[in-house]
């Protein structure tokens, strides 16, 4: 705690006391992209497990997509410990929505606007939360994806991406992705994505997860290695041709 000194109207002083800030005043541990699309029987997430200490790739286990309830998957890129505080905030939501005990359960659409109203919020107080959430789930046979920035924006589609994700990623489920993807098709999509990732995002390791969600539940897989190619010729010498580079 500190102190500050305030002069007051008869020319003596009081010293105020002033709590130091405990928010994130900028990001320190840091993931990178999540990509997610819908599939004939629910939705799929996929994510790699590094955790960036500025531009140093400190820590190498750290999951980011969680269960969140009975119906939803949610994943997340930006600073790590603000994920944490949301995880805090969605464990009291469901508690109090089981507390409730009447049959009923908060779906991935009721999470979703709960999300965006959070990250709103503390945006407006400028001590925003540092993180790019996907929300994915299935509830009542309908499968729902939609993703949140840190300032609030929010919107609904078949396939998102965050991070370098939404530039690298997008382009390619655009032209691949189909409403009627089987299981095994959607992991080899997502692979793909994430293995041009890998390529092009220093950000991003090579030990990734994918989660599923549907009717039955959620499963996370263990982590695991894509295989790479780094033979290409572009990759020996990546500055060729750029005229001002370095």
């Amino acid at each position: 705690m500190t102190t500050f000194t305030v002069p007051i109207d008869n020319g003596d002083s009081v010293k105020i006391a002033e709590e130091e800030s405990q928010r994130t005043l900028y990001p320190y541990v840091t993931g990178t992209s999540i990509v997610a699309i819908k599939y004939k029987d629910g939705v799929l997430m996929a994510s790699d497990m590094g955790g960036s200490y500025g531009s140093t790739l400190r820590y190498k286990n750290i999951e980011r997509v969680k269960a969140i309830g009975k119906h939803s998957l949610l994943g997340a890129s930006g600073e790590i410990s603000d994920f944490q505080e949301i995880l805090r905030y969605l464990d009291e939501l469901t508690l109090n929505d089981n507390m409730w005990d009447d049959g009923n359960s908060l779906g991935p659409k009721e999470i979703h606007n709960y999300l965006t109203r959070v990250m709103y919020n503390r945006r407006n107080k400028f001590n925003p939360l540092w993180n790019t959430l996907v929300l994915g789930g299935v509830k009542n046979g309908k499968s729902y994806l939609g993703m949140v920035s840190m300032i609030g924006v929010s919107f609904e589609d078949d396939h998102v991406a965050t991070g370098f994700g939404n530039h690298l990623a997008r382009p390619i489920l655009r032209d691949e992705w189909h409403a009627d993807l089987s299981f095994e098709d959607g992991v080899k999509l997502l692979e793909k994505c994430m293995r041009v990732l890998l390529y092009r995002d220093r950000s991003a390791i090579n030990k990734l997860q994918i989660a599923k969600i549907t009717e039955e539940g959620v499963t996370v897989s263990q982590p695991y290695s894509l295989k790479t190619f780094w033979e290409f010729s572009s990759f020996h010498n990546p500055t060729a041709g750029a005229e001002g580079s370095w």
